[in-house]
């Protein structure tokens, strides 16, 4: 059996998914591994023979999938969230940085170990590639000749020792956090809509207008000033029904149908008068709604404003549904291939609505290769190009840092001229989903061996243990750092951890846990910063200590 897998690596490939993804569903103590299980099983068949693992081209691929097709849907909220607390969660995982070298400088300490094979341990701990061939770089520049062989063995021992507990130990810091915490996903990403995170349902109603001192204010002003985060659709004055305008001017005596959340719609209500059991929307002989496809790629990519349908049709939004989320339209969001929009159109407008939208199911379930190749090649590109750095030390962003940062940079854009850098949600799902399992089964099945065999040698248990605790701690103290001082949400912040760690593994267990996207946003936020940082800290250590 064993020899068939090893002559068959796409069968070895199809095995260990097969039994690590199902592995991952399930709970124990209410919690589970999720995908990460790939990973386990994956070091587990790979430890049984020395050839027994996938090509390398296996989990390049799926790694740069995996970055490539978070950064996409990510930008437009990574660069939101620059905006706002950007600088402060980067100078957070600067800090710990530094505080994972001071522990494993006191660990080096206490355990005699050597540098080389403490800059392995530490690039191990925090599972980060890069940071491994920075010290394999650092070290062909400063060891004589005769030595250079044995010491370029020492950091891939340590490294391949300590990667395994790098994922664990994390998912165990955040499954004992969040416990003991007692952590409501659900509560944060309500708190988070701005984020675009939240799951939380979208309900219509009709409100009667009550109220007569609103001063004149429009239903765009009034919304400003209290802060409402609702749509209005149609309006009844009498006998006369009409579609509302952000300049429509609201009177005692109208009836109007509001969407939006229980809380936001209570507010409303409170505000203009009171709700009423009269349903105006079941009245569809003048005005009509529909959901509505978004395939047509001359929508996507652009905002609300500037597709402009007031004007062109009569028509206004009042949903849009990405995934299994609805959100409430406003004039800077912008449509994704795959969004399902809920239009409120005259009857004679509606057909012209559905041609302009294109609503083709077929159409977005194709991906555009062209866009898609184009991206991921940039991306690849990038991450080869040699980045001078002190000391004729130079730094490459990698298969995972390239595509990150040009997904990042081209899911803010969304388009080109004619060319849309986004992908329908459920393909960005499929590829995103086949690229994690990929990585994650090329990874473990190519360190199962080496971590079995380094591990069994003398002082290897040590190592492993000084890793375990130099990763559970760093992660820990980042988790209690960034939620009870920082203030930092925690469906925010374990992706922040992952973006940390630089660690797919431990973002999907993540999004596992949270059942939304905020842990994506968190985890492109501090990527680059993290890899970058993990590859001169690695440096500052063997120089230290060398």
């Amino acid at each position: 059996m064993l020899k068939i897998l090893i002559d068959n690596p796409l069968m070895l490939l199809f095995l260990v998914a097969a039994i690590g993804y199902p592995l991952g569903r399930v709970k124990i103590r209410g919690s589970s591994l999720g995908v990460a299980a790939v990973l386990f099983v994956g070091l587990a068949i790979g430890s049984l023979h020395p050839d027994l693992k996938l090509p390398e081209i296996v989990y390049i691929l799926g790694l740069g999938l995996f970055v490539y097709t978070v950064g996409l849907s990510s930008g437009p909220a990574f660069a939101a969230s620059l905006r706002r607390e950007g600088v402060r969660n980067n100078l957070l995982v600067i800090g710990m940085l530094l505080f994972a070298v001071g522990l494993t400088i006191i660990v080096q300490k206490v355990l005699h170990l050597k540098a080389t094979l403490t800059a392995g341990m530490f690039s191990g701990c925090l599972t980060n590639t890069p940071a491994l061939a920075s010290a394999l770089e650092t070290i062909k520049h400063t060891v004589p000749a005769r030595a250079l062989e044995q010491m370029l063995a020492e950091p891939v021992v340590g490294y391949s020792i300590t990667y395994p507990v790098g994922v664990i130990g994390v998912v165990l810091a955040v499954s004992i956090v969040q416990r003991l915490w007692r952590v409501d996903y659900a509560a944060e990403a309500k708190r988070l809509r701005t984020f675009g995170a939240s799951n939380e349902p979208l309900l219509n109603c009709t409100i009667r207008v009550t109220r007569d001192d609103r001063g004149a204010k429009t239903i765009e002003e009034l919304s400003r000033s209290l802060k409402w985060d609702v749509m209005f659709g149609r309006i009844k004055r009498g006998e006369r029904v009409f579609l509302s305008t952000p300049q429509t001017i609201l009177e005692a005596g109208d009836m109007v149908i509001v969407v939006g959340t229980v809380e936001d719609l209570q507010q409303v209500a409170a505000f203009l008068g009171g709700l009423s059991s009269e349903h105006i929307g079941l009245d569809r002989s003048e005005y009509d709604y529909r959901r509505i496809f978004v395939s047509n790629p001359q929508v996507a990519g652009r905002t609300l404003k500037e597709l402009n349908l007031q004007e062109r049709f009569g028509a206004v939004l009042t949903r849009v549904r990405r995934g299994d989320d609805d959100f409430l339209p406003h004039d800077e969001m912008v449509l994704e291939l795959g969004d399902r929009v809920r239009v409120l159109s005259h009857i004679d407008q509606m057909e012209a609505v559905s041609v302009f939208f294109g609503d083709s199911y077929r159409a977005v379930s194709e991906v555009d290769i062209m866009t898609f190749s184009l991206g991921l090649a940039l991306g690849l590109l990038l991450g080869i190009v040699p980045i001078p750095m002190p000391g004729g030390i130079t730094l490459k962003l990698g298969f995972a840092g390239g595509p990150l940062i040009v997904a990042l940079i081209l899911g803010t854009v969304g388009r080109t001229g004619r060319m849309v850098w986004s992908l329908p949600y459920s393909a960005n799902m499929t590829l995103r989903q086949i690229g994690l399992v990929f990585f994650l089964a090329g990874v473990g099945t190519r360190a199962g061996y080496s971590f079995v065999s380094t591990f069994t040698k003398g002082g290897g248990v040590a190592i492993f243990a000084a890793g375990a605790v130099i990763t559970c701690i760093t992660a820990l103290a980042t988790l209690w750092i960034g939620h009870r001082l920082l203030k930092i949400p925690m469906s925010l912040l374990i992706g922040m951890v992952a973006g940390m760690q630089t660690q797919p593994a431990v973002l999907g267990y993540a999004l596992e846990q949270t059942g939304n996207d905020l842990p994506n946003i968190g985890y492109a936020s501090v990527y680059p910063v993290a890899t970058i940082g993990k590859i001169l800290a690695v440096q500052l250590l063997l120089l230290l200590l060398m």
